[in-house]
């Protein structure tokens, strides 16, 4: 299965081939910031899986695990669809907004629910975590 994830302008092209090996939501203040809502929807994929197509920009930034975070955008209309990080450089994200999010499964689970809106409910089955995941998990 091949999945496309594009930007606001159809610049910025991520294609993503099989099944992610995570869904999930983010409610940290800095995704909160990035994505102007929220929380953070998104999907990682192997870094084989996922190609990227178009003109991009990145920002890199700290990560509040003390690595280094990189998102690309597009330059034209600032969508940010992908990002990788120096915690676990085999893998990257996608913003699942930016595919028919019709096509993923529920998040399996949430981070960094200290930051999350009291209001936001979530499925029973979706597993929490107050801040970032652990390693290994």
């Amino acid at each position: 299965m091949e999945r496309t994830a594009e930007c606001h302008c159809g610049s910025l092209k991520v294609i993503a081939t099989g099944e992610p090996e995570r869904v999930y939501l983010c409610h940290c203040q800095a995704c909160r910031r990035r994505t102007g809502t929220a929380f953070h929807f998104g999907a990682t994929y192997r870094k084989e899986q996922v190609r990227l197509e178009g003109e991009r920009k990145i920002y890199e930034r700290g990560a509040d695990s003390g690595n280094s975070i990189r998102f690309y955008f597009c330059p034209n209309c600032g969508s940010n669809l992908y990002w990788e990080g120096d915690r676990n450089p085999a893998v990257c994200g996608v913003a699942v907004g930016a595919f028919d999010v019709m096509a993923f499964p529920p998040p399996s689970d949430s981070i960094w629910e200290e930051s999350m809106h009291p209001w936001l409910g979530l499925l029973p089955e979706t597993i929490h975590y107050r801040q970032g995941r652990p390693p290994g998990a």
